[in-house]
């Protein structure tokens, strides 16, 4: 079958403007640790999928998923022993405040328990975001998704722009200086909460911004806006569906940016393909949020998520990920960086472990995105076989989050490809 007439019977059964990446789009068949391959058996390098984070078909998690599957797998309303090892082991991972946990099967839906969470334990119902975020798709997690800053924003949700050095609030400012400013912008949206009745409850951020395209925060900014908030009687979420499992180098990306959330919320990594997520926080707040919601969910908290879960955990631990990724992360970033000065369409590159984003820019003066420029890269970099997507307010920045066990040789391969197609596009 061609790739033509999968794709007209794809527009049929799942109806015309379901997302495909590419100009070209691929048929992927098979996954092997960094590698996918497509119906013809050509071989790429995973450089986008974060979700397989300890490799396509780890076969450690293929045997636990098996052998759970083969031997029981209910809803939660039963006793089991392995949904409580895992739930105390993933809180033990956290900082010493997080203490219980409520599973569910998508970063949709651990955030919207989040928030709900938010609101019933502070009592208010006002929500702050980054003006260029994502963090779901429901109606209330997809209503923070992308809204930009207009000057005068209704209803219980604000938003303000995410804190970054590239591309500064405020030209001239010192490093405190902008650090403030930001944190201006944030007291303002909690006032404009306040002043038309909603209050405020809570202020949820990726811990590392990625789909804001992974900006350099100014020093300090998240332990302040943190202390902000709570000086406000609002919680802090720590969205740490990226950012999380190993992906910075630490186990969370908000060891990496310093600062202590209220509630964290954890997704596609913790199943390595089985929808996993959950929302962790303070057992006071848990249970507030089960007293008021009675929260189920048929097909989170099961054996199976368990067993998955914790074979995750397990590898990520075997195979010293955090080290690695710390370590190939550095020298990759290192790499990229060095290519600013060379090419005049790199305008940054930032690194944070295995979470890089490099922005293009038509001018070095003007720093004006490229997003045509990002698009094409990323097409001629899967046609060498290379896997990477874009991201960021402008979609100017292309995003590498490869599986954790991304090597030090992949990196090398990429270098040279990229070098070729920078070549490529300024000839």
């Amino acid at each position: 079958m061609t790739k033509s007439l999968l794709k007209s019977r794809r527009d049929l059964a799942l109806g015309s403007g379901a997302e495909l990446f590419y100009d070209t789009p691929l048929e992927i068949v098979r996954g092997e640790g960094v590698y996918l391959y497509d119906r013809d058996g050509r071989r790429y390098v995973d450089m986008y999928n974060n979700v397989p984070c300890v490799g396509h078909a780890n076969p450690a998690v293929v045997q636990a998923m098996a052998e759970q599957q083969g031997t029981v797998n209910v809803h939660s309303r039963y006793l089991h022993e392995g949904i409580v090892a895992f739930a105390e082991r993933l809180v033990g991972l956290n900082h010493e405040g997080i203490e219980s946990v409520i599973f569910s099967c998508s970063g949709t839906e651990t955030v919207e328990v989040a928030l709900q969470m938010a609101r019933i334990v502070t009592g208010n119902r006002g929500l702050i975001c980054t003006d260029s975020t994502y963090h779901g798709n429901s109606d209330l997690v997809g209503s923070l998704s992308y809204l930009g800053c207009p000057p005068n924003q209704t209803g219980e949700i604000r938003s303000f722009p995410f804190p970054e050095r590239y591309r500064p609030l405020k030209e001239g400012l010192n490093e405190d200086e902008l650090c403030a400013a930001y944190l201006a912008e944030v007291a303002a949206r909690i006032e404009s909460l306040k002043a038309q009745g909603s209050g405020f409850a809570g202020l949820i951020m990726c811990s590392i911004f990625a789909n804001e395209g992974l900006p350099d925060i100014p020093a300090g900014f998240m332990s302040r806006v943190t202390d902000l908030v709570h000086g406000e009687g609002g919680l802090v979420i720590a969205d740490e569906v990226q950012s999380g499992y190993a992906r910075t180098g630490r186990w969370w990306g908000y060891e990496a940016t310093q600062f202590r959330p209220d509630i964290v919320v954890t997704g596609k990594p913790m199943g390595n393909g089985l929808p996993l997520s959950a929302t962790a926080a303070r057992r006071e707040f848990v249970e507030l949020f089960r007293a008021k919601k009675d929260y189920f969910n048929t097909c989170a908290a099961t054996p199976l998520q368990a067993a998955v879960g914790m074979a995750v955990l397990d590898e990520i631990e075997r195979l010293d990920l955090c080290n690695h990724v710390a370590e190939v992360g550095a020298r990759f970033t290192g790499e990229l960086e060095r290519r600013v000065d060379r090419y005049s369409s790199i305008g940054d590159v930032r690194g944070c472990g295995l979470f890089i984003s490099i922005e293009m820019i038509k001018d070095g003066a003007t720093k004006e995105p490229d997003a045509a420029l990002t698009k094409t890269l990323s097409n001629r970099l899967k046609d060498k076989g290379f896997l990477v997507s874009y991201s960021g307010k402008y979609h100017n920045v292309l995003k590498v989050r490869p599986p954790l066990v991304f090597s030090h040789a992949n990196a090398d391969e990429f270098l040279e490809a990229f070098d070729e197609c920078l070549a490529e596009t300024h000839e």
